[in-house]
Order: structure tokens, then sequence, then C-alpha cells
């Protein structure tokens, strides 16, 4: 596979800086309060590979992959941070697509840094937080519960239903994906609205939905039958796509690694249109 290009970023043409690890690892953990914040458990939130010691370049990405690894390789990264981290799949042999990912790393000294729901839920950085503003949404509370946090934000509004679905469809063609809406009916005035990222539509999401008395959605995806169970509650579910909606986590973590560090970074784009 040809790695995609990766995207210059503000900063990428500056002089490479010396910066620990450590010192970059203890920053985002503190930031993002990885050891505080539940998750499933192959997140492995953290860091998940070590380098030598140093970084001079930062890569980001939605998904650890080849295409990813190859990204930061090109743009001669020393950490690469990504959203959906290595051990999604649980323990396996390192052999294979495995064996290869991990012999790119090594043989160029790339960490790997993964934040999963701590990501997600992060109140300026975070996926929810910069959709809703990108949305022109004003966050009032949360949404999306997960053991003792809430994932995603909710919030009032009065604005045209269709009107939220255009800003949104805007935005998900922006990133390589297309909107798909349910419940998006002529008229219709969304009044309190709830967005998780990534995921987010379940049958889970859409009681609790109903329960906090929410009119529409916006999520990444999720099954068909939520599309069913929405109609059926009168929900109206905007569908921004799974990776569009988790490209902005990630490059939020890329522009404050610059702010805090001097360290240029760079974007790997690998569109799934999903």
């Amino acid at each position: 596979m040809t790695a995609p290009a990766p995207t210059p970023t503000p900063g990428a043409d500056s002089p490479p800086v010396a910066v620990s690890l450590d010192a970059v690892v203890a920053h985002l953990d503190a930031l993002l309060r990885t050891s505080e914040l539940p998750d499933y458990p192959g997140a492995v939130n953290g860091l998940q590979l070590a380098n030598s010691g140093s970084v001079g370049r930062v890569a980001v990405a939605v998904d650890f992959s080849r295409a990813a690894i190859d990204g930061a390789v090109a743009a001669g990264a020393g950490l690469l941070v990504v959203h959906h981290g290595m051990f999604w799949g649980g323990a396996q042999p390192i052999v294979g697509p495995a064996y290869e990912r991990l012999r790119r790393l090594l043989a160029a000294d790339v960490a790997v840094y993964a934040s999963h729901l701590p990501l997600d839920l992060h109140p300026s950085l975070g996926n929810n937080a910069r959709l809703a503003t990108l949305l022109g949404l004003t966050p009032t509370g949360g949404f999306a519960r997960f053991k003792t946090v809430d994932v995603g934000l909710s919030g009032e509004s009065d604005l045209a239903t269709a009107e939220l679905a255009k800003r949104a469809a805007a935005f998900t063609t922006a990133r390589g994906g297309t909107l798909r809406t349910v419940g998006v009916t002529p008229g219709r005035r969304t009044r309190r609205w709830g967005i998780c990222t990534g995921g987010g539509a379940s049958s889970e999401t859409i009681a609790e939905a109903v329960a906090r008395g929410l009119d529409t959605l916006v999520v990444g995806e999720g099954p068909h039958h939520t599309a069913v169970e929405a109609a059926e509650r009168g929900l109206a579910i905007l569908y921004a796509g799974h990776y569009a909606t988790e490209t902005l986590g990630v490059e939020a973590l890329g522009a404050e690694l610059e702010r805090q560090f001097a360290l240029p970074w760079t974007f790997v784009g690998q569109p799934t249109g999903l």
C-alpha cells in the first residue's frame, strides 16, 4: 500500500526540536486524564510503544495502521498519536501485518501514543466538543453515558434541522465522507440535541436520548437498526461519519503539542468514507 501524503500543518517546516518523550507523554497523560477515565480494555490509553527517548516531530492519525505508520515515517516524526491504538484486537501473534507494522516503527524509532475515550470527552480538545463548535452548537450538558462518564455532549438550540444537516454535510464531505440522515423533514426544528462522535448511535444512546428529551442526535455512525428505532421514537439522526468525526481530536492534540513544546506536527489522512 502506498502511504498517503502527509498533510502539511502549521509548524511543519520548522527546524526539529529535541523534546523528551517522557515530557510529552506526561503532558498528554495529565491533559487527557489518561489514568483516571474508564475505557474499553482494548484501548490501552497512553504510551503504547516507546522510542529511544526524544521527539522532534509529531504525526497524528485517527487509526493505527500501516498507512499511518508510513505517513509518520515520511514526515520524519518521532511520535505517532492516534485515536484507535495498537491493541483493539487483544493479544495476537506478532506475525504478518502486525509484525510489519511493528518492524517499521522500530526501524524508524517512532513511538505510539493512543487516546480513545479520554480524547472523545475532553472539554476543549475532544472530538465531541470540537464538532459541536464546528456545527455552531453550545453544549450545556453531557450525553452517551459510559460507566462513570458522559462521552458525548448535549444542549439546547432553536435551529432548523435541515440547516444543522447542511452544516454537518459540509463538514463530513470535507473529511472524505457522506452525511446520511434519518428524520430530517421539512419544517422540523432541533431544540434539544446530543452529540456522540465515532460509533455513537446504538439502542442505548437512542434510549438515553429519549430519556433526556432530546430530538436530534449527531453521531459518527451506527448500525442499521438505529435508523429504524429513531424513526419510531421521533428522533432525527445525522450520521456524519465515524472517521470524519474523529479527525478533530487528534488534530487538536497535534496543535497542542506544537503550542506546548514547539513540535511541528503532521496529520496523516486515511479516510474510509465510513
